[in-house]
């Protein structure tokens, strides 16, 4: 009998190191784009097969209709991934069911559509929540219910100051102190206008957070607090022009700010004053809406990275958008943050036993997260013991150019607020993000 290993070992070694070769550049996306991976061999098991086991059914609440501004972006870039993971193996077989409610921006309606979705629908967790309302309003209901939620977007204080809720994103108190920040550093700007809705702990809270950081370096900030059914656009845009500041901070939904930006056009006051805004701003959409007489003098920071970062996990992103969401959804910040939520959720859920996923084992599982790295992030994202989270609290900062185009201006830099400092010693003591 011929020995083939002997006769042929240096050709099947050649060979077998080639096919290594070609597998690792394949796997990093070689020199031949035709390789590349498509949004489905991204998405949970990414084997093209459609999950037909039973179902694992996942909640979000969302302040969709009723107020100022459509919250829902976050759970559509959520529903876009997990429609992407269903068509893909699901969870080892299993299909996420994701049912999405609108709180209406009405406290009552919140706790009815949150216990619905805990008590009747049995979800096992929420994914990609975003209102102004349901972390307040719900918060110690999830505790008690053992329900976590990885929120898409936190917006008032108790998104970040509640056992079971953990959000992706920084918060409008962390983008607007970031935006601060940069505002001094860049143009120097020590007394600023912090605009922002008269919502409990939401105004207040991150117009307070800019005053606290900026306590020891001789900045001021003022307040104009405003409530959005009665606002008069114009008197607003003047009240804050009389502070007399260097730069004024809309720290509010995209609508909202653009009727405020609208005003102090007709004033023409771009030039006057520095102009600058959280991540709630930062859209595809909102260029045109503002229109071009903003273009150089608009400053935002943003919680994620840039909309067109060339990150796979950001690729991905935009691929599981256009292939699996309606093309009518935003492509902004907040979708970018409920897909990671949805990501973390599945990638979580595949190393369980399908048959005992439960709540008590998803939410042991997701409380249990740490080191969780995407290049949608800054750094690593954890969901973190005790009662207060806030993972995410570095950021970056665009500007608004000519031709309704976002431009990076400052890459990936820590927010500078006091209040972090235990959660920056309990990473580092605990190893959250390693």
């Amino acid at each position: 009998m011929i020995n083939l290993t002997t006769r042929y070992g240096a050709f099947f070694k050649v060979v077998i190191v080639s096919s290594i070769l070609m597998t690792l550049i394949a796997a990093c996306g070689g020199a031949n784009p035709a390789s590349a991976p498509s949004a489905n061999s991204l998405c949970g098991l990414g084997n093209g097969e459609a999950a037909t086991a039973a179902p694992i059914v996942v909640g979000a609440a969302v302040g969709a209709s009723g107020g100022p501004a459509d919250f829902s972006s976050a759970s559509k870039g959520a529903a876009a991934y997990f429609n992407c993971v269903n068509a893909n193996g699901g969870i080892n077989g299993r299909p996420i069911q994701y049912i999405v409610e609108d709180d209406g921006w009405n406290p009552e309606q919140s706790g009815q559509v949150s216990a619905k979705l805990v008590n009747d629908d049995k979800v096992v967790a929420l994914v990609g929540n975003t209102s102004f309302l349901d972390c307040a309003v719900n918060g110690q209901f999830y505790k008690d219910s053992n329900v976590v939620v990885i929120a898409g977007v936190g917006v008032p204080r108790e998104c970040f100051e509640s056992e079971n809720i953990s959000p992706t994103n920084q918060g409008p108190r962390l983008s607007s102190i970031g935006a601060a920040q940069y505002m001094n550093e860049k143009y120097g700007a020590t007394k600023f206008v912090c605009m922002a809705l008269n919502i409990p702990n939401f105004g207040n809270w991150s117009c307070d957070g800019m005053s606290e950081w900026g306590k020891d370096k001789g900045i001021t900030v003022d307040q104009v607090i405003f409530d959005p059914a009665t606002m008069d656009p114009t008197s607003l845009v003047l009240q804050a022009a009389a502070f007399e500041p260097d730069a004024i901070i809309t720290t509010m939904p995209a609508p909202v700010a653009t009727a405020l930006l609208k005003a102090a056009e007709e004033q023409d006051l771009r030039a006057k004053y520095h102009w600058f805004g959280p991540t709630s701003l930062y859209d595809l959409a909102f260029p045109g809406a503002v229109g071009s007489y903003w273009e150089g003098y608009l400053d935002v920071q943003i919680e994620l990275v840039n909309i067109d970062s060339a990150g796979s996990d950001n690729q991905n992103w935009l691929k599981v958008m256009d292939g699996y969401a309606d093309a009518k959804d935003p492509r902004d910040s907040f979708s970018q943050a409920g897909f990671l939520a949805a990501k973390i959720f599945t990638d979580t859920m595949l190393k369980l036993d399908p048959a005992k996923i439960d709540r008590a084992s998803v939410t042991d599982a997701l409380k249990a997260v740490k080191g969780y790295k995407s290049d949608l992030l800054c750094s690593p994202w954890y969901f973190g013991p005790g009662t207060t989270h806030n993972a995410n609290h570095a950021g970056l900062m665009v500007k608004l150019e000519a031709g309704g185009k976002w431009s990076v201006t400052k890459p990936c830099f820590e927010v500078e607020d006091p209040a972090l400092a235990p959660i920056l010693e309990l990473e580092k003591s605990q190893g959250l993000t390693k």
